[in-house]
């Protein structure tokens, strides 16, 4: 069957290489018809030592642009909890899941150009791989973005264009470049794509965990790329046999920015109207005031039996440094998981928002509970300043 475009609101379907971003009906994203095959658990250790060692889920298959990204460490931070190295990338970030995927489809399908906007871990992993791909790139950033982000940016040979304004005004603007013909949107939003790199993450931790998963997972959400991507792999891991209790998802958003946690809260299937503008946080990267994939996302969480946690810019300043103590120094953003998390950690109180006999009904069966991914390296935005001493105060 070939793999096509389907949009998830209306059912409009568009050939994967027509360079079509977005279903032309609601401008919605694109959700991919593709059915993933069963990985074996047995043969893995003798596959290749990247994320494309599980080629029978993926839409793509025999990449050129690969850097070796994937099979990132698994470390415990407490009895039940560990944190799974994501920082540990060719690019130091997550975004590289996604971004390996996006590069190859576009350099298959040879577009004149491609483009991609991003608050920084996106862009330079596209920047990256486009760079590894022979492939001519923009990259669109809020004119705010961390120095170091868009000095990697440059570093890889993409034009930087800096956008006044929010994340919301740069999406804008990529999405006006990304209608010129020719071009390739390499979109982490729209292109789902994106979804089926970020969805390995699960899968090693399955591989990594002998064929299960925990209880919990614990996952920062601004447009939701990595939380969609375990929901996938979650739904095909179960729909083959392959586990048995689908984990709870537990969504971490910044406190300052939390447009899906408020509207969880408020029982609603979608966002709520806001006030225009938001609060300036640390976690940049998932400051996201309208993901366009807010329905998804808030599905997906209900559906897994998991919750919304927020966290306040306080909290994000403690937990960066208390990482740090530990060995393991990640930006902002990357912290606020361990942030929503830590002080429960110690087994006092659940992090999945359970009760404690269906706590101790589950840990019986693991020790490990939950895992929090550290998604970006604290290179690439440096230690949090103090509150009053130029980064955001506390809400």
């Amino acid at each position: 069957m070939t793999t096509m475009y389907v949009c998830p609101v209306d059912g409009t379907r568009s050939p994967v290489a027509s360079l079509a971003w977005c279903c032309p009906v609601c401008r919605g994203p694109w959700d991919l018809d593709f059915e993933a095959s069963a990985v074996p658990l047995k043969p893995l250790s003798s596959r290749v030592d990247s994320l494309w060692r599980y080629e029978e889920a993926l839409p793509l298959a025999a990449p050129v642009t690969t850097l070796g990204e994937g099979r990132t460490p698994l470390v415990p931070l407490t009895p039940s909890v560990s944190a799974k190295l994501d920082f540990l990338m060719p690019t130091l970030s997550f975004k590289d899941r996604g971004a390996v995927m996006l590069a190859e489809l576009a350099r298959r399908l040879g577009p004149e150009r491609v483009t991609a906007d991003s608050s920084g871990n996106a862009g330079t992993a596209i920047a990256a791989y486009c760079a590894r791909a022979g492939l001519p790139c923009t990259v669109y950033v809020p004119e705010a973005t961390s120095p170091k982000k868009t000095e990697q940016i440059r570093a890889h040979g993409a034009r930087l264009e800096r956008v006044p304004g929010d994340r919301e005004a740069t999406a804008r603007a990529a999405r006006a470049a990304a209608d010129e013909p020719g071009t390739f949107y390499a979109s982490h939003v729209h292109n789902p794509y994106f979804l089926h790199g970020t969805k390995t993450y699960v899968y090693e931790l399955w591989e990594d965990l002998g064929g299960r998963l925990p209880e919990t997972l614990v996952v920062p959400v601004g447009n939701g790329t990595l939380l969609l991507g375990a929901a996938l792999a979650i739904a095909e891991l179960s729909a083959h046999g392959l586990i048995g209790e689908r984990p709870a998802l537990i969504a971490v958003q910044a406190e300052a920015v939390s447009p899906l946690a408020t509207a969880f809260r408020a029982g609603a299937e979608e966002l709520l109207p806001a006030p225009a503008g938001s609060a300036p946080t640390l976690a940049e990267g998932i400051a996201i005031p309208n993901p366009p994939r807010a329905r998804q996302i808030l599905r997906a969480v209900r559906a897994s039996g998991g919750t919304f946690r927020t966290v306040t810019e306080d909290q994000l300043r403690a937990a960066q440094l208390d990482l740090a103590s530990r060995g393991l120094f990640v930006e902002s953003t990357a912290v606020a998981c361990w942030a929503a998390v830590r002080d429960g950690a110690d087994g006092t109180d659940g992090t999945d928002g359970t009760d404690a006999t269906d706590r101790a009904g589950r840990a019986a069966r693991t020790d490990l509970r939950a895992v929090v991914p550290l998604c970006g390296a604290g290179a690439k935005t440096g230690l949090a300043p103090a509150a009053g001493a130029g980064g955001p105060s506390a809400p």
